[in-house]
């Protein structure tokens, strides 16, 4: 893996959380941001792929899918009648 160095700009009072935690989890800084970012890569491509599946699930059957859907009902009623 190639790394790049960069630099980033953030509220003192984040910096200090991330430093308590980067010492906690006994990674550096900059393990952190890149476990942090794989996270948050992970976490939006998750929601993403849930606005699709929604998506999908949320529209309604058209005219010709609800037309079959009843002419199935009618011939499912036919053919379990009087067996109950």
């Amino acid at each position: 893996m190639q790394a790049i160095k960069t630099a980033i700009s953030m509220d003192k009072n984040l910096f200090v959380q991330v430093e308590n935690i980067a010492r906690s989890m006994n990674v550096s800084r900059s393990k952190f941001f890149s476990i942090a970012v794989e996270d948050f890569i992970a976490h939006n491509k998750n929601r993403e792929m849930l606005a699709q599946i929604n998506a999908a699930y949320s529209d309604e059957p058209d005219a010709t899918e609800q037309l079959l859907r009843s002419k199935s009902r009618r011939q499912h009623r036919k053919t379990v009648e009087g067996e109950w």
